[in-house]
């Protein structure tokens, strides 16, 4: 059993639910999820597939994260990627630069990078690598 951080939940933000691609539900990224109430919520919650279940942006998970970095707010997922060491910054497809255009993502991902960690920005099939100088390319 997870036991939440005090005063972090997802309340009204449902971005993982729109932004993410979620193949047991044939959910590609940017739309919303079928079964997602835009306003807050899971109408399938109580039987909602494992991998919706396990998931938690590192928003939810990391006490040091400040409610100026909520997704919500952002427009942008930050997260681990799954069965990899790299660390994402996730933003819907229309606006693929949100991680850059927020000054406290980008600062976040620079630092994340300046830990040694392999950082990247997604946007549906866009993606840019972010270096520890600050210095950021397009990636595959």
């Amino acid at each position: 059993m997870r036991i939440g951080i005090p005063g972090k939940s997802c309340g009204e933000c449902t971005l993982c639910c729109q932004i993410l691609d979620i193949p047991e539900l044939n959910k590609p990224p940017g739309p919303y999820c079928q079964h997602c109430v835009p306003t807050g919520g899971c109408k399938i919650y109580a039987t909602r597939p494992q991998v919706c279940r396990d998931y938690e942006c590192d928003w939810l998970r990391d006490r040091d994260l400040g409610p100026m970095l909520k997704p919500s707010r952002t427009g942008v997922i930050l997260m681990e990627e799954a069965d990899t060491e790299r660390f994402l910054a996730v933003c819907h497809p229309d606006r693929p630069m949100d991680w850059l255009k927020n000054k406290q993502v980008f600062a976040h991902l620079v630092f994340v990078a300046k830990s040694g960690r392999e950082v990247v920005a997604k946007a549906g099939t866009k993606a840019w690598k972010i270096y520890e100088s600050g210095r950021w390319a397009p990636t595959e």
